[in-house]
């Protein structure tokens, strides 16, 4: 019995120094906090009330928001918040700020971007790789792949933003 009890609280305490080893390999990987994710499918735009959109397009908060790059020029990505629209004869689609609406950031994109693809890494874009639990991008990517894709069509992705830089993408998988 007591060697019984011994064992059990060795395998507890290699447990415990695996997991906490784990947290900090992920915290010293991505050297961010782990922010909150939004609801991936949200019916409506994130608010940001601490951004003035008045003071000319710049980089969002500290955060991941529910968006889509809409134009990379040089090592700076623009992005927009994008809600779920549900549909009438299909499940729905993304949709960007009404026409006009100044909700637009940008931020240069850091050099060791984490790019989530559910898609995955060819410009064909005909391999899925999404996760079947949660719908988004599982295949990890170059940041040169990302740059070239989501430059020329936005596609939804939850955007991480850490100190005024774009630190993770992981696409969302739409139908």
């Amino acid at each position: 019995m007591n060697t019984s009890l011994r064992a059990l609280l060795a395998g507890g305490a290699a447990a415990a120094v695996m997991l906490t080893s784990g947290v900090a390999a992920h915290a010293a990987a991505t050297a961010y906090p782990d922010y909150k994710a939004p609801k991936t499918f949200g019916t409506s735009f994130q608010p940001d009330p601490e951004h003035d959109f008045t003071k000319g397009i710049h980089s969002r908060r500290n955060g991941i928001l529910r968006g889509w790059i809409t134009d990379v020029r040089a090592d700076v990505a623009e992005y927009e918040p994008i809600k779920w629209k549900k549909g009438t004869h299909t499940e729905g689609h993304f949709v960007g700020p009404p026409e006009g609406d100044a909700m637009a950031y940008a931020s240069p994109i850091a050099k060791d971007v984490l790019f989530l693809s559910a898609y995955g890494c060819k410009s064909s874009m005909g391999d899925l790789t999404v996760s079947r639990k949660t719908g988004l991008g599982s295949k990890k990517c170059s940041r040169a792949t990302l740059i070239k894709r989501h430059g020329r069509m936005p596609l939804p992705a939850l955007i991480t933003v850490h100190k005024g830089r774009i630190v993770k993408v992981q696409e969302i998988f739409t139908p």
